[in-house]
């Protein structure tokens, strides 16, 4: 469970584990919310992300969205800075 960011209260976390699937996504935890966030459509997939969150997280997920992908694709995984 790799933190890639953190920010306002969210942690952004990918997951390399066998059952993991296409398409890439990151899964952001809001407290006691989750969403699951498509990095390509950057649109949640899953989840019960409160709006406001859901916003700040699909803005750093479409600021981010190339460096996500690489990091999907090649399984290395490194922080990203925080949304500003």
């Amino acid at each position: 469970m790799p933190v890639i960011s953190r920010f306002y209260g969210m942690i952004v976390k990918m997951y390399f584990l066998p059952g993991e699937h296409n398409p890439p996504h990151i899964h952001v935890v809001y407290g006691e919310y989750i969403g699951i966030i498509d990095v390509r459509s950057c649109k949640m997939l899953k989840g019960d992300l409160p709006p406001k969150a859901l916003k700040i997280a699909l803005e750093w997920t479409t600021i981010h969205s190339k460096e996500l992908l690489q990091m999907w694709e090649s399984q290395e995984i490194y922080e990203l800075p925080p949304i500003e």
